[in-house]
């Protein structure tokens, strides 16, 4: 078929139809906003851009390092399990090791991927630090940097129920069994760089060689101690029964150099707890304790030290009045979200 020029619409005629359709479109645009209320359009709008966008066939997990002031548990078992399925194919990892450590400990560096395999199912794990600033408002409005980590894990839609049901929970055994076979006792303290998100505990490695066999101490006050110790472990059942939360407390008094850091050290070694060394001198807002009790891990021991020099007590040169109104402080302190942790309390 063949088509002349004369056969083909003028310039002129074009652009009187294009003008005629832009109109037709703008009268539809303005009677739709008039007559279809806002939500409605908003929802037929994010309708029309599901229906055109492309679809993967891929889900996306986030598994940030933590949930409001509650540490993420998940997170920390993907850490330490990722570890033992490091490839030739990583470029960049995290490696550190401390004097007493048996072995190397490796990480993630930021930005790597990793693939696991898990059910037939192929894995893919990415680890991500995100920088960004806030202003701190009790400090004229300074921004402050801080850094978000999470890890993302991708995987197919259709493996999502094995993911959830089995996959996960296997990852949070397998990272117990290794914590567990690889444990070394952490001192935390408080790290003093403060930041708007609140401040937070670093650790060393626990190296006091303080055991109840080194202990000077009477050996019947000893035995007692010992068997206080080991019968308030084996009692979580009993514990969980009354609704009581499984925690024990201790006050220790008496002049520097009695011995009081060697006895807490020797319950950490005897125990195989973490030392949590907490100066409530350093604690400003209610939300950062809370944020600090939150994050310390079970099977521990909360040191709080110099209570009396943290606390308003009347009369602080009596021993006796100064332990009874400890007490009523130790009392008052509510650690229900706590398993398996000691409480000590110093003056």
């Amino acid at each position: 078929m063949m088509f002349s020029s004369r056969d083909m619409p003028s310039p002129s005629s074009m652009f009187s139809a294009y003008a005629s359709m832009t109109a037709s479109v703008m009268l539809m645009r303005s009677m739709a906003n008039d007559l279809i209320p806002q939500p409605i359009r908003g929802y037929l709008a994010n309708a029309f851009r599901y229906l055109i966008k492309p679809h993967s066939p891929n889900l996306t997990l986030v598994i940030e390092e933590s949930s409001g002031i509650a540490r993420n548990q998940v997170y920390d078992a993907a850490e330490v399990y990722l570890s033992t399925r490091v490839s030739p194919l990583n470029e960049r990892l995290k490696i550190f090791k401390s004097p007493k450590e048996k072995r190397l400990t490796i990480r993630l560096e930021k930005g790597e991927k990793l693939v696991d395999f898990y059910g037939g199912a192929e894995l893919k794990w990415r680890f991500i630090c995100a920088e960004s600033e806030n202003n701190n408002p009790s400090n004229n409005n300074i921004a402050i940097r801080s850094e978000k980590q999470y890890f993302e894990l991708c995987f197919h839609k259709e493996h999502k129920e094995m993911v959830l049901d089995n996959y996960l929970p296997f990852i949070l055994e397998k990272s117990k069994e290794m914590k567990d076979e690889e444990r070394d006792l952490k001192m935390h303290t408080l790290n003093t760089s403060y930041c708007y998100s609140g401040i937070k505990w670093d650790s060393i490695n626990l190296e006091h060689p303080s055991t109840f066999e080194t202990l000077a101490m009477e050996p019947e006050l000893k035995k007692a101690v010992v068997e206080d110790l080991d019968r308030f472990v084996r009692r979580k059942d009993f514990y969980k029964t009354v609704g009581r939360a499984w925690k024990r407390g201790y006050l220790l008094y008496g002049p520097p150099g009695t011995g009081k850091s060697s006895l807490i050290a020797a319950m950490a070694n005897h125990l195989k707890f973490d030392i949590y060394d907490l100066q409530l001198a350093n604690i400003v807002r209610d939300g950062d304790l809370r944020k600090l009790l939150l994050a310390t891990a079970n099977r521990s021991i909360l040191v709080i030290e110099d209570i009396d020099c943290s606390v308003d007590l009347p009369e602080r040169t009596r021993h006796a009045d100064a332990r009874k109104q400890a007490d009523v402080q130790v009392r008052n302190l509510n650690y229900s979200s706590y398993s398996a942790s000691i409480f000590f309390f110093f003056f």
